[in-house]
Order: structure tokens, then sequence, then C-alpha cells
């Protein structure tokens, strides 16, 4: 299932363009310092200096991004306005469990959910069982048996795959104009929903979205790295959008939407893998609110695997590429939108198009290299620019995580900042793949391939 997609900004990339293009500063082999060969720079030198101007301008762009939301983290006000709402005449809500093939870990959720604190007279579940092929049918019809007043089961047979077609098919069984989703492998809190819920009383939230934080980040290197990347992700990047009035995520999971909203916009859209920010722009776009709450935390096991997590990013990546493609224009016409909200929209749209850029930095530096055409991307960029560049390109990923890590209390993790690369290097043609197949669907409408994310858990029984 889709997991929330916070910012997983690499550093490796800052640091590599930093030091490649810091040789820009630097006469050429053979040249002497100070003479004038603008007259002597061919055409083609001049149109990839642009571009790679261009390329260094938009990651800047980034690295600013990166230190104004941490530095905000760090030393700036949190903003939460509902945090006072202990005590109300709470509405009727859904829970929508997404399944699909989850017997390691769904009665671990219902049991977690149906343990709520939240008013039983006004609570259902609905487990939107996903045609799965495992035992998770029979493990939910349990619990309906065993929970008839509280759990209902939508087995779905058919229809298309991904999770946003489930969810679409799911929403007959909606009571109230609340829903709260939650993936299988997430383990809520007692507490979780009533927080959850409490935005929904400002009538002009469509979304609210709560923290992940995984359960299983001691396992291995990678899920050590993934916990930073979701303690950046959330803990910084998240809040500080919030804090800055931009525009928080909603996730997919551990959130919930306002169903008469999502009606307004026109519901689910199914063809579309990362249907997640696809209804947060639609929301915003519309003149809906999405509301972060940090301390809304609640568990999920992330991938243990290097091939798992690479279908997963992919996932999230191209999916996120299809909202660009299709909201990008909605956003920038819509007069409902601040222009915060406008240029924080923007900037989280595009954020998957940093790696693949990064590669296209890359052959362009070998390129003007070999032609000698360093000094012509003078002429687009001047060295304070690219000193900028190389000062917060390099250094803003970096105080991104570290002031997520010392915002959690965990400062022993920050010795795992250098292995950060791994994690870049391994995504990025996942990464860059992505946005060729997010272009090649907005073209060809063809079928959407729904990735699932493999569990680790030992089944438990219900």
């Amino acid at each position: 299932m889709l997991r929330s997609k916070p910012y997983s900004g690499p550093w490796l990339h800052r640091v590599v363009s930093s030091v490649l293009l810091a040789s820009t500063l630097w006469p050429q082999p053979g040249q002497a310092q100070g003479s004038d060969t603008t007259s002597a720079v061919p055409s083609a030198v001049l149109w990839l200096s642009a571009l790679l101007a261009a390329l260094m301008l938009f990651m800047l762009a980034y690295g600013v991004r990166q230190s104004l939301f941490a530095w905000q983290r760090m030393w700036g006000q949190t903003r939460y306005p509902y945090a006072g709402v202990l005590h109300a005449d709470w509405p009727q809500i859904t829970v929508f469990v997404a399944a699909h093939n989850e017997e390691a870990v769904i009665a671990q959720n219902l049991r977690a959910l149906t343990a709520s604190d939240y008013p039983a007279n006004r609570l259902r579940i609905v487990v939107v069982n996903d045609r799965s092929s495992d035992d998770t049918e029979r493990i939910v019809d349990q619990w309906v048996q065993a929970h008839p007043a509280q759990v209902r089961a939508f087995h779905r047979r058919g229809g298309k795959p991904g999770k946003a077609a489930a969810l679409k098919d799911a929403m007959a069984w909606a009571e109230g104009d609340i829903a709260l989703v939650f993936d299988a492998d997430y383990t809520p809190s007692p507490g979780l929903l009533r927080q959850l819920v409490a935005p929904f009383f400002d009538p002009e939230v469509g979304a609210v979205m709560g923290r992940v934080v995984p359960r299983n980040a001691g396992v291995n290197l990678l899920t050590r790295l993934l916990d930073l990347e979701r303690s950046a992700g959330y803990q910084v990047d998240q809040q500080a959008r919030m804090n800055m009035r931009g525009v928080p995520q909603y996730g997919g999971t551990v959130g919930g939407v306002r169903l008469s909203a999502l009606r307004a916009v026109g519901g689910w859209h199914d063809n579309v893998l990362a249907e997640d920010t696809d209804i947060t722009i639609r929301l915003l776009v519309a003149g809906w609110k999405t509301v972060y709450n940090n301390t809304a935390a609640c568990q999920e096991e992330v991938p243990q695997e290097w091939p798992v997590r690479l279908r997963q990013v992919q996932r999230w990546a191209r999916g996120h590429h299809q909202v660009m493609l299709r909201q990008t224009l909605a956003l920038l016409r819509s007069p409902h939108v601040t222009w915060k909200e406008r240029l924080d929209g923007l900037m989280l749209l595009g954020i998957f198009l940093n790696q693949p850029l990064m590669l296209a930095g890359w052959l362009l530096v070998l390129a003007l290299y070999y032609l000698r055409g360093f000094e012509a991307l003078g002429q687009w960029m001047p060295q304070s620019a690219l000193l900028l560049h190389a000062s917060l390109g390099s250094f803003a990923v970096f105080m991104h995580t570290t002031f997520a890590v010392l915002l959690d209390g965990h400062r022993e993790r920050l010795r795992l900042l250098p292995l950060q690369g791994a994690g870049f290097l391994a995504s990025l043609p996942a990464m860059s793949s992505a946005l060729l197949g997010a272009v090649a669907d907005q073209f060809s409408g063809r079928e959407l391939v729904w990735a699932k994310t493999r569990r680790y858990a030992e089944r438990v029984n219900p």
C-alpha cells in the first residue's frame, strides 16, 4: 500500500554536484586567467551552459527551502491551533483499512482500532480487502463476527487494481462525513482517532495527516536509514510547512478526509498511483486546507530489503510525477490559493524531479568539461550564486536531517548521516525511470500496475 512520501532529499547529489560545479570557478586547462573567450564560445556550449545554470537554480531553490524548513523547526514556533480540542461532541466517522494480502498484519491493526477510545457508537471500521489471495479474508471475517457492531468487511473481488480504485469503491460503506484511512500494517494508539478528527471541527479543513514512525527501525541498515528519512520528512518538512502556512501533504494513511470535500473535488481518482498527493492538490485548488499533526504518531513497517524499497519509491515518484503533470496548471490558476501555498505546492509537486535532473546535470558537467566550456556558465549565473549553490546544496539536507534527529531526541543516530548516500545511489535509477514512466502514462493512457510493498511481520492470529 502507498505510504506517505516525506522528502528523502539525498545528500550525495548535492555534494557531488557542488564539487563538480565548483570547477566552474577555475580556468580551463590551456586557458589563461582573465582571457576573453566569450566571442569564441560555440553556440552549443552556450546552450549547454544555460541548461546547466537552470538546473543549478532549480536545485538551489530546494536547498534554500530545506534550510528554511530546518531553521524554522529548530528555532521557530510550532503552529497547531487544534491542540485544545480534547473533549467534544465527536462526529460519526468511518475508518477504512486498505488491505491486500495482509494476513501477517491485519489482526494487529484491527486489535488496535477496536481498542480505540473513540466513542464506539460513532465508529465504524471497514476493512477494504482488495482481491487478497491469502488468508486475509478469513481473518477479517472472524473479526466481523467478534465485533459485529463496529467492524465491516468489504471483500473486493474485481475492478481496477490499486488503493485509490479500492477506496473509491468502498466509499459506499461510509457512515458520517469523516473518513480516516489506515494501511493494514499500521497500529494506531487508543487516542489517535480523536487526534485525527479534531481538526475537522474547522469547516475549512478538507484533510488531516498524522506522523508515521517505523516500528522495525532497528532491523538493519536500510530500516535505520528509512527511520532517518521519516524523521526528516515529518518532524521537519511536514511540520515546517504547517507552521509556515504552506501545504502539508495528506499521506494516504494515518490521515483523514472530509467526504463532502472529497465528493466536491471529484472523489478518488483511480488512474493515479499517488492518490494522496492527488487529493492534496485537488483539495488545495478548491480552497480546502490540509492539516498536519506531529503528535498524532502511528507506527508502520518499513521495507527491510533494497529491492522492495526501490519498487516502493519508484511507485511514489511515478505517482507524484503523474499528479505534477495533471495538476500544475490548475494550481497556478486557482483563485483560492495564497502565494505561499502556490509556491510550496509547486515545490511539493516537483520534489521528485531532483534525482533525474541531477543525472542530467552530471552529463552536462561532463560535456562542458570536455568541450572546455565552463567559462560560458558565468554568462548565465554569477559566481556568488555558484558559491551559494555549493554551500546550501551540500549542507542543507544534512541540516534538515540533523535537526529532525535532535528534535526527536535521538542524537546517536547522527552517525548514520554519511550513509544516506547509499540510499541515493540505489534509488537514482528508479527515480529517473519513474519520470519517464509518468510521461509515458500521460500520453498512452495505459493501465497502471500496482506494486504492493512486502510485509515482514510474522503472522498475528486473531
